[in-house]
Protein backbone atom coordinates (compact mmCIF):
# COMPACT_ATOMS: atom_id res chain seq x y z
CA UNK A 1 0.00 0.00 0.00
CA UNK A 2 1.30 3.43 -0.90
CA UNK A 3 2.62 5.34 2.08
CA UNK A 4 0.31 8.29 2.74
CA UNK A 5 3.27 10.41 3.82
CA UNK A 6 4.85 9.82 0.40
CA UNK A 7 1.62 10.94 -1.29
CA UNK A 8 1.63 14.08 0.82
CA UNK A 9 5.30 14.72 0.01
CA UNK A 10 4.73 14.51 -3.75
CA UNK A 11 1.57 16.61 -3.53
CA UNK A 12 3.42 19.29 -1.55
CA UNK A 13 6.22 19.39 -4.10
CA UNK A 14 3.80 19.84 -6.99
CA UNK A 15 1.59 22.23 -5.06
CA UNK A 16 4.23 24.97 -4.89
CA UNK A 17 3.57 27.43 -7.77
CA UNK A 18 7.16 27.73 -9.00
CA UNK A 19 7.70 23.98 -9.01
CA UNK A 20 4.35 23.45 -10.72
CA UNK A 21 5.39 25.93 -13.43
CA UNK A 22 8.69 24.13 -13.99
CA UNK A 23 7.02 20.72 -14.22
CA UNK A 24 4.49 22.12 -16.67
CA UNK A 25 7.28 23.59 -18.81
CA UNK A 26 8.85 20.12 -19.10
CA UNK A 27 5.68 18.49 -20.39
CA UNK A 28 6.73 18.73 -24.05
CA UNK A 29 9.49 16.15 -23.43
CA UNK A 30 12.33 18.62 -23.86
CA UNK A 31 15.23 18.92 -21.42
CA UNK A 32 15.72 22.42 -20.02
CA UNK A 33 18.42 24.14 -18.01
CA UNK A 34 17.93 25.54 -14.53
CA UNK A 35 18.08 29.06 -15.98
CA UNK A 36 15.35 28.35 -18.53
CA UNK A 37 13.17 26.76 -15.88
CA UNK A 38 13.77 29.73 -13.59
CA UNK A 39 12.49 32.00 -16.38
CA UNK A 40 9.45 29.77 -16.85
CA UNK A 41 8.68 29.97 -13.14
CA UNK A 42 9.51 33.67 -12.79
CA UNK A 43 12.03 33.09 -10.00
CA UNK A 44 15.75 33.60 -9.40
CA UNK A 45 18.18 30.99 -10.74
CA UNK A 46 19.42 30.11 -7.23
CA UNK A 47 15.86 29.55 -6.02
CA UNK A 48 15.15 27.41 -9.08
CA UNK A 49 18.20 25.26 -8.37
CA UNK A 50 16.92 24.56 -4.85
CA UNK A 51 13.50 23.56 -6.16
CA UNK A 52 15.02 21.38 -8.88
CA UNK A 53 17.26 19.58 -6.38
CA UNK A 54 14.23 18.73 -4.22
CA UNK A 55 12.24 17.42 -7.17
CA UNK A 56 15.21 15.38 -8.41
CA UNK A 57 15.72 13.83 -4.96
CA UNK A 58 12.02 12.98 -4.84
CA UNK A 59 12.22 11.20 -8.19
CA UNK A 60 10.12 13.64 -10.18
CA UNK A 61 13.01 14.86 -12.34
CA UNK A 62 16.18 13.45 -13.79
CA UNK A 63 19.31 15.35 -14.84
CA UNK A 64 21.29 14.88 -18.06
CA UNK A 65 24.78 16.30 -18.51
CA UNK A 66 25.91 17.47 -21.95
CA UNK A 67 29.40 18.92 -21.74
CA UNK A 68 29.33 21.62 -19.09
CA UNK A 69 25.56 21.98 -19.26
CA UNK A 70 22.99 20.24 -17.04
CA UNK A 71 19.52 19.64 -18.41
CA UNK A 72 16.43 18.64 -16.46
CA UNK A 73 13.55 16.51 -17.71
CA UNK A 74 10.62 14.60 -16.22
CA UNK A 75 11.88 11.36 -14.70
CA UNK A 76 9.31 9.05 -16.26
CA UNK A 77 6.05 8.66 -18.14
CA UNK A 78 4.34 8.16 -14.78
CA UNK A 79 5.39 11.64 -13.70
CA UNK A 80 4.18 13.07 -17.02
CA UNK A 81 0.80 11.36 -16.67
CA UNK A 82 0.42 12.69 -13.15
CA UNK A 83 1.21 16.24 -14.19
CA UNK A 84 -1.05 15.96 -17.21
CA UNK A 85 -3.92 14.81 -15.02
CA UNK A 86 -3.47 17.76 -12.68
CA UNK A 87 -3.24 20.13 -15.65
CA UNK A 88 -6.48 18.72 -17.02
CA UNK A 89 -8.24 19.26 -13.74
CA UNK A 90 -6.80 22.73 -13.29
CA UNK A 91 -7.44 23.79 -16.88
CA UNK A 92 -3.90 25.09 -17.30
CA UNK A 93 -2.42 25.92 -20.71
CA UNK A 94 1.18 24.98 -21.39
CA UNK A 95 3.18 27.95 -22.62
CA UNK A 96 6.10 27.01 -24.86
CA UNK A 97 9.59 28.22 -23.99
CA UNK A 98 11.91 29.53 -26.68
CA UNK A 99 15.24 27.76 -26.26
CA UNK A 100 18.56 27.59 -28.07
CA UNK A 101 19.90 30.12 -30.56
CA UNK A 102 17.82 33.16 -31.50
CA UNK A 103 18.92 32.87 -35.13
CA UNK A 104 16.22 30.92 -36.97
CA UNK A 105 18.76 29.57 -39.45
CA UNK A 106 20.73 28.00 -36.61
CA UNK A 107 17.60 26.52 -35.08
CA UNK A 108 16.54 25.05 -38.42
CA UNK A 109 19.82 23.40 -39.44
CA UNK A 110 23.41 23.65 -38.27
CA UNK A 111 26.48 21.56 -37.58
CA UNK A 112 27.30 20.37 -34.06
CA UNK A 113 31.04 19.80 -34.41
CA UNK A 114 30.96 17.43 -37.42
CA UNK A 115 27.36 16.21 -37.40
CA UNK A 116 23.94 17.72 -38.15
CA UNK A 117 21.87 19.45 -35.49
CA UNK A 118 18.83 21.66 -35.15
CA UNK A 119 15.46 20.76 -36.61
CA UNK A 120 17.19 19.05 -39.55
CA UNK A 121 19.43 16.86 -37.39
CA UNK A 122 16.63 15.84 -35.04
CA UNK A 123 14.27 15.21 -37.96
CA UNK A 124 16.85 12.97 -39.62
CA UNK A 125 17.29 11.01 -36.39
CA UNK A 126 13.52 10.66 -36.02
CA UNK A 127 13.17 9.41 -39.61
CA UNK A 128 15.89 6.78 -39.18
CA UNK A 129 14.41 5.61 -35.89
CA UNK A 130 10.86 5.51 -37.29
CA UNK A 131 11.98 3.26 -40.15
CA UNK A 132 13.87 0.94 -37.82
CA UNK A 133 17.32 1.80 -39.16
CA UNK A 134 18.65 3.24 -35.90
CA UNK A 135 17.81 2.71 -32.24
CA UNK A 136 18.56 5.49 -29.75
CA UNK A 137 18.53 5.39 -25.97
CA UNK A 138 19.42 8.20 -23.58
CA UNK A 139 23.14 7.40 -23.77
CA UNK A 140 23.60 4.87 -26.56
CA UNK A 141 22.83 4.29 -30.22
CA UNK A 142 22.63 1.25 -32.45
CA UNK A 143 22.51 0.81 -36.22
CA UNK A 144 20.20 -2.11 -37.00
CA UNK A 145 20.64 -4.66 -39.77
CA UNK A 146 18.22 -2.73 -41.98
CA UNK A 147 20.20 0.41 -41.24
CA UNK A 148 23.42 -1.28 -42.25
CA UNK A 149 21.76 -2.35 -45.50
CA UNK A 150 20.44 1.15 -46.18
CA UNK A 151 23.75 2.88 -45.49
CA UNK A 152 25.72 0.34 -47.49
CA UNK A 153 23.37 0.80 -50.44
CA UNK A 154 23.87 4.57 -50.28
CA UNK A 155 27.62 4.18 -50.10
CA UNK A 156 27.88 5.62 -46.58
CA UNK A 157 30.81 4.03 -44.79
CA UNK A 158 31.45 4.73 -41.13
CA UNK A 159 33.59 1.84 -39.93
CA UNK A 160 35.68 2.80 -36.92
CA UNK A 161 39.47 2.57 -37.33
CA UNK A 162 41.06 0.22 -34.82
CA UNK A 163 42.99 3.15 -33.32
CA UNK A 164 39.85 5.24 -32.71
CA UNK A 165 37.86 5.26 -29.47
CA UNK A 166 35.00 7.21 -31.00
CA UNK A 167 31.56 5.61 -30.82
CA UNK A 168 29.95 4.52 -34.07
CA UNK A 169 26.54 5.94 -33.19
CA UNK A 170 25.31 7.88 -30.18
CA UNK A 171 22.53 10.33 -29.32
CA UNK A 172 23.49 13.95 -28.74
CA UNK A 173 20.99 16.17 -26.94
CA UNK A 174 20.16 18.99 -29.33
CA UNK A 175 20.70 22.51 -27.99
CA UNK A 176 17.62 24.04 -29.58
CA UNK A 177 15.24 21.09 -30.07
CA UNK A 178 16.15 19.48 -26.73
CA UNK A 179 15.71 16.08 -28.31
CA UNK A 180 18.48 13.83 -29.66
CA UNK A 181 20.20 14.08 -32.99
CA UNK A 182 22.78 11.52 -34.17
CA UNK A 183 26.44 11.98 -33.30
CA UNK A 184 29.44 9.67 -33.42
CA UNK A 185 30.97 8.36 -36.62
CA UNK A 186 27.54 7.81 -38.18
CA UNK A 187 26.54 11.41 -37.52
CA UNK A 188 29.73 12.67 -39.12
CA UNK A 189 29.29 10.36 -42.12
CA UNK A 190 25.69 11.49 -42.69
CA UNK A 191 26.70 15.15 -42.56
CA UNK A 192 29.57 14.66 -45.00
CA UNK A 193 27.33 12.62 -47.31
CA UNK A 194 24.85 15.51 -47.50
CA UNK A 195 27.61 18.05 -48.09
CA UNK A 196 29.24 15.99 -50.83
CA UNK A 197 25.96 15.76 -52.74
CA UNK A 198 25.09 19.44 -52.35
CA UNK A 199 22.06 18.53 -50.26
CA UNK A 200 23.20 21.07 -47.70
CA UNK A 201 25.46 24.11 -47.91
CA UNK A 202 27.43 25.70 -45.12
CA UNK A 203 26.94 29.31 -44.16
CA UNK A 204 30.14 31.34 -44.65
CA UNK A 205 29.72 33.11 -41.30
CA UNK A 206 27.98 30.74 -38.87
CA UNK A 207 27.45 27.03 -38.16
CA UNK A 208 24.12 27.17 -39.99
CA UNK A 209 23.57 25.02 -43.06
CA UNK A 210 20.94 25.46 -45.76
CA UNK A 211 19.03 22.58 -47.28
CA UNK A 212 18.99 22.87 -51.09
CA UNK A 213 16.02 21.87 -53.29
CA UNK A 214 18.10 18.87 -54.35
CA UNK A 215 18.63 18.09 -50.68
CA UNK A 216 14.95 18.20 -49.78
CA UNK A 217 14.27 15.60 -52.44
CA UNK A 218 17.34 13.53 -51.62
CA UNK A 219 16.71 13.47 -47.86
CA UNK A 220 13.16 12.27 -48.45
CA UNK A 221 14.09 9.60 -50.98
CA UNK A 222 17.07 8.28 -49.01
CA UNK A 223 15.89 8.58 -45.42
CA UNK A 224 12.17 9.36 -45.48
CA UNK A 225 12.66 12.85 -44.07
CA UNK A 226 9.57 14.77 -45.19
CA UNK A 227 10.23 18.20 -43.69
CA UNK A 228 13.85 19.10 -44.36
CA UNK A 229 13.33 22.87 -44.46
Amino acid sequence: MTNTNRIAEIAALIGEPARAAMLTALMDNRALTAGELATAAGIAAQTASTHLARMTTAGLLTVECQGRHRYHRLASQDVARMVEGIMHLAGNIVRPITVGPRDKALRDARTCYDHLAGRLGVGLADALVARGHVELDHDAGLVTDSGQTLLSGLGIAFNRPTSSRRLLCRPCLDWSERRPHIAGMLGAALCQYCLDRDWIRRSPTTRAVTVTPLGRRGLFEAFGLRDAG
